[in-house]
Formats: C-alpha cells, sequence, structure tokens
C-alpha cells in the first residue's frame, strides 16, 4: 500500500494544470521528488531482499546430486538470520511471502514428474518407485534447506522457533493470508515436530536450588496462575510441590514447557489452597500423606511450537517420575481453569439471543424468580441483561444469597459448556480438549474453585478437575480421537441431564 503522503503531489498535478504555468512547474517538481523518495524506500529494501535470498537460498540439488552436494557457507544462514532480526514487522512479512513464493516448489517440474507418473503405471514396480521418489524430492520446497542449514548454527533453532511464531502472528493479525506463507509455516511446523520429538527432549525438575535464570524464566512464563513474587515461586518448587520442564539440547537454559504439581492427600477443589498455602514453605515432606498428585498449571512457552506435541509427553513423563518417587501414588488429576465460559455465557445471555426469547431459556422459571427478589430489578432491562451485567461485574460473589441462587445455574451451565460445546466434533474449550485427547475423564466441577478476578472473570469461579486413570488413558485417548466420545463422571453427566432437562435451547 502506498502511503497518502506519497500520492497527493501525484493528485495535486492534475489539480494545478488548469492554474499558472508556476503553480504547475511547483506542482511538477513535488512529483518528481515523491517519486525519488517513493523509488528510495521501497526499491532500496526490495532490491536487499533479493540479494539476500539469491545469496542464501541455494538452488535444489537435482535428484543425481541430492546427497552430494557440499552444504553452503555457515556465514550465508548467519547472514539471513541477521538481516531477518534487522527487519521491521510490516518488512518482515513482505521478506517471507517472497522467501515462500518465489524459492519454494518447482510447480512445472511437480507437473511433468506426475504425469510421467501416471505413464509409468502399467511399467515395473521398480520404475514406478523411481518415479514416485524423484516426483516427492521435487515437492520439497528450495527453502527447506536453508532452513535445515540454519537450525546447524549458534542459536539458529531458536531462531526457527521465533520465526515461526511470528508467522503464526501474521496470519492471526491477518498481516498476511499468502497460501506459501502457509506453506512455509507447514514446512517450519514439520521440521520443529522432528527436532523436538520427545526422545530428544530432557525432563528437568526446577528447584529452588536451580540457576537464578531458569528460576525466572519460569516465572516469566507461567500463563495459568501468574507468579507474584520470589516467595511466591519457592513455594511452587518447595515441599509438597513439584515442578518439571522439557529443554533441548539446542535451546540451553529455554524451558519448553511447564508443569506445576501439587502433592495432596486427595484431590483438590481449590486453587487458592495450592497457591496461596505458605504454612509448609520450610516443612519437611510426609510421604504418608501424599496420596495424589494434582497438575496445576500447564503453560508452553514458545508461541512456534504451537501444534507441535510437547505438553501430553510431559504429563505421561511426570507420572512415571512421581510413580517411581511414591510407588503408593495413585490419584492423577488436574485442577484445570475453563477459559472462554464467562464468554460463552455472555453470548447467551446477549441482547441477539434476548430478541429471539431464548436466553430466558437458560434458567428455569423459579430460578428467575429467585433472581429478582435477590437483586434490585432495574426497570426497563430484561432479566437476561440484568443477569449479564450481574456476572460481569463480579459483585455477584459478595452475596451469599445471590451465590446460592446461581449456583445450580452456572454448575449445569458450566457442564454443558466442557462437555456439549463442539467445534468439529471435539470439546470446544482448549483445555478440555487437551486433557480428553490425553485420555483423561471430565471428573469433577467445582465451585467456587478459584476466588481470583482472573478466576470469575473466565469461568465465574468454577474449575474443573480432569483426572488420569492411567489404565484407561489409551482407551479413552483412542475413543475421543476417532469416536469423538468424552469420557466423564456421574457428576458430569448428572449435571449435564440437569442442563437438557431445565434449559430449553
Amino acid at each position: 500500500m502506498i502511503a497518502l503522503y506519497l500520492v497527493r503531489p501525484f493528485l495535486s498535478c492534475g489539480r494545478v494544470w488548469r492554474h499558472s504555468p508556476l503553480a504547475c512547474k511547483f506542482a511538477f517538481w513535488n512529483c518528481q521528488k515523491s517519486r525519488l523518495c517513493f523509488s528510495t524506500t521501497t526499491n532500496g529494501p526490495a532490491r536487499k531482499m533479493d540479494e539476500i535470498l539469491r545469496k542464501t537460498v541455494a538452488p535444489l540439488p537435482s535428484y543425481e546430486t541430492r546427497d552430494k552436494s557440499p552444504p553452503p557457507p555457515e556465514a550465508h544462514s548467519v547472514e539471513f538470520m541477521n538481516f531477518y532480526e534487522s527487519l521491521e514487522k510490516e518488512e518482515r512479512v513482505v521478506f517471507l511471502e517472497r522467501l515462500s513464493q518465489e524459492h519454494g516448489v518447482d510447480h512445472k517440474e511437480v507437473s511433468e514428474l506426475a504425469g510421467k507418473l501416471l505413464e509409468t503405471q502399467l511399467r515395473d514396480v521398480a520404475t514406478i518407485l523411481q518415479v514416485e521418489d524423484r516426483l516427492r524430492y521435487s515437492l520439497t520446497p528450495r527453502y527447506r534447506q536453508l532452513l535445515s542449514h540454519i537450525s546447524r548454527v549458534g542459536d539458529g533453532v531458536k531462531f526457527l522457533v521465533d520465526l515461526r511464531a511470528d508467522v503464526i502472528e501474521m496470519f492471526s493479525s491477518k498481516a498476511s493470508d499468502s497460501p506459501h506463507l502457509r506453506d512455509l509455516n507447514g514446512t517450519l511446523k514439520g521440521l520443529l515436530s522432528e527436532w523436538f520429538s520427545v526422545g530428544l527432549l530432557r525432563l528437568e525438575r526446577i528447584t529452588w536450588q536451580s540457576p537464578c535464570a531458569f528460576l525466572q524464566k519460569i516465572s516469566q512464563y507461567e500463563a495459568v496462575h501468574p507468579v507474584r513474587n520470589w516467595s511466591d515461586i519457592k513455594r511452587r518448587v518447595g515441599p509438597y510441590r513439584r515442578c518439571y520442564a522439557f529443554t533441548h539440547a539446542s535451546m540451553p537454559g529455554e524451558p519448553l514447557v511447564v508443569l506445576h504439581v501439587a502433592l495432596t492427600e486427595e484431590i483438590s477443589n481449590n486453587i487458592q489452597t495450592i497457591v496461596r498455602e505458605f504454612a509448609t514453605l520450610d516443612a519437611e515432606e510426609d510421604a504418608s500423606k501424599i496420596n495424589a498428585a494434582i497438575f496445576y498449571s500447564i503453560s508452553s512457552t514458545q508461541a512456534g511450537l504451537q501444534g507441535v506435541e510437547l505438553g501430553n509427553y510431559l504429563i505421561k513423563r511426570v507420572v512415571r517420575e512421581l510413580q517411581s518417587e511414591f510407588p503408593n501414588m495413585s490419584q492423577f488429576s488436574s485442577l484445570s481453569p475453563i477459559p472462554g465460559f464467562t464468554v460463552w455465557l455472555q453470548g447467551m445471555l446477549g441482547p441477539n439471543r434476548n430478541l429471539e426469547g431464548r436466553s430466558t431459556e437458560l434458567l428455569s422459571e423459579c430460578e428467575w424468580r429467585q433472581l429478582e427478589e435477590a437483586t434490585v430489578a432495574t426497570p426497563g432491562i430484561p432479566a437476561p441483561e440484568a443477569l449479564r451485567r450481574l456476572l460481569m461485574s463480579g459483585e455477584w460473589l459478595k452475596s451469599e444469597v445471590l451465590t446460592r441462587a446461581l449456583e445450580p445455574a452456572l454448575m449445569r451451565l458450566c457442564a454443558w459448556y466442557l462437555y456439549g460445546e463442539k467445534r468439529r466434533g471435539y470439546a470446544l474449550n482448549p483445555v478440555a480438549n487437551f486433557h480428553l485427547q490425553n485420555g483423561a475423564t471430565m471428573w469433577r466441577l467445582n465451585w467456587r474453585a478459584d476466588a481470583s478476578s482472573r478466576g470469575v472473570a473466565n469461568s465465574c469461579g468454577i474449575m474443573v478437575n480432569y483426572r488420569y486413570f492411567l489404565e484407561e488413558t489409551a482407551a479413552n485417548s483412542a475413543s475421543y480421537l476417532h469416536g469423538k466420545v468424552v469420557p466423564a463422571s456421574e457428576q458430569v453427566l448428572g449435571l449435564v441431564a440437569q442442563f437438557q432437562q431445565n434449559s430449553k435451547l
């Protein structure tokens, strides 16, 4: 897009033509000046981009020499990295679009080989397999070699992880919708999935004796329950707590995914007892009091590793570690937030559903009456809108009467949101989808489990336990992934049944 201040002088040329020759000459000079400015600001970087790409993206070796070509100088990869990091945000979009479009797959060669493959179908198997292999090789984008070479340079893997994070952000911000850039994203994801396979990851337990810089990163990356101070992080890695992270040799000192665990006597139903309890900060652990492991926070730290399966394997590895440390431990469960529930509920109570008259069907007539009695109704405001405003304010939690009145309705609505609301047949809620894919059971909803302002804003203070019955996880995972079946406890199914009975949606 050309900036408006560059266009105005061109427009002025036409406007002043019918006026004095002097004015026309002045406008023409402005036009020439603007053309020069535009050429300098756009063609300069463009030429530099072309130069860097020609220099660093080597031609794809022929099929016959694919294993014999010498690698390019390491300096080329470093130059590419330095140039990319020097670009502004908008320039990076242009640069990556050029890389992906002009240095990707040779579509003409692919078409020719595809035609040749069709012609060889009646020939011997060896010939067919050779043509297929040639076709497979021709589908390799030229830039894939560059990405592979960058991964061998110091900090190259971290650079590629951050590069993919940029690409993902370009799509989410609508800065680009290039299909070639999407193909680059897929290539990056495939390479990163290979480089970060579970066999190449190292499991580390984080303690108070871990390096200070590492502890600080654990604090900064905590996305579920923010760490407030050093005493807070000391508590989370101290007695009756465990903190684990996956690390990778190519990114030393950088946690990739972090799991916080509480060691308790029974499955916890309140997060404040975990993250704000300091009574045992310097206590000695009593193994006889440890019967359950509660996964209360799992955070992926690298946006560029989105879609690369790490959290699932981390939980499985940690379960094995804990079983080794506590042979009698038999209960494994999460205590999970429910992001998105309040937003979903606000939508259900919104003005569009009010116009349809359907928002009143969320609660029974008796429950609407109880709410009206417990609140001072504002004349002219429909009951669903009044409830929506009440939930947005969070003031209802200060009233025991309102809390008791809202509990049955909010619990069954939340159960339905987790169990019944789907995207392509799978749980709409991302946290639910994650644990269900791992083979967990939707086990228990907990009322007033997170009284923090964030917990109230996200899920009306409700949290959920996803329980891992180890002998059932494999079957549950397969049933969910292939059959879209959600394993759930009697409590959850009972709340869902109440929803279906009381909410006429």
